[in-house]
């Protein structure tokens, strides 16, 4: 079995070194990234199963644009929130994030965290490619057949959907912060 792939950013380099070498000996191949930057383009060039991502780095809106580039990377992989300033859940949910991680934590809650994560974010990518899976012998039910649009698949649609969402929660969420200052 290959090892699941995990991409680690935060710009703290102490969290990263700590963070990688207890997923490492947990069985996880991690790659870090210093700043949301780097993270947006290793995400672009290798695949991953999650991607956890710090929220404040080089600006407070950094952990955003990692969600964001996860959301509408085209393999869909989990995404968690590791931030040491928790906010609800609704609004990590709004900002694209499956779960959010406060730092610190303790090393067991965390890598249990993380299984239970990718196990069940794995189980959401196979029930969306099975949906979108066309039934055997659907040539009668096929697009063209019945006169319907094709459907893309649900996985990239679902990707999409979470993308588009946490765009236009984006405002909402920086107007929210605006109003507690």
């Amino acid at each position: 079995m290959a090892k699941r792939r995990i991409l680690l950013v935060d710009d703290e380099v102490t969290v990263l070194l700590t963070m990688k070498a207890v997923l490492e000996i947990s069985g996880f191949d991690v790659e870090t990234a210093a700043s949301a930057r780097e993270g947006k383009s290793k995400i672009k060039l290798r695949e991953y199963q999650m991607v956890i991502t710090d929220m404040r780095m080089e600006s407070d809106a950094a952990g955003r644009e990692v969600i964001q580039a996860a959301r509408v990377a085209p393999y869909h992989p989990a995404v968690a929130l590791l931030t040491a300033f928790p906010v609800d859940a609704d609004e990590f949910g709004d900002l694209g994030a499956d779960k959010m991680l406060v730092k610190p934590m303790q090393t067991r809650a965390l890598i249990q965290s993380i299984e239970k994560l990718m196990d069940k974010h794995a189980a959401k990518l196979q029930r969306l490619a099975g949906a979108a899976a066309a039934p055997e012998g659907a040539d009668a039910a096929s697009p063209k057949a019945s006169g319907k649009k094709a459907v893309k698949p649900a996985a990239k649609n679902a990707g999409k959907a979470v993308a588009k969402k946490a765009v236009v929660k984006k405002a909402a969420a920086k107007k929210s912060v605006a109003k507690r200052t």
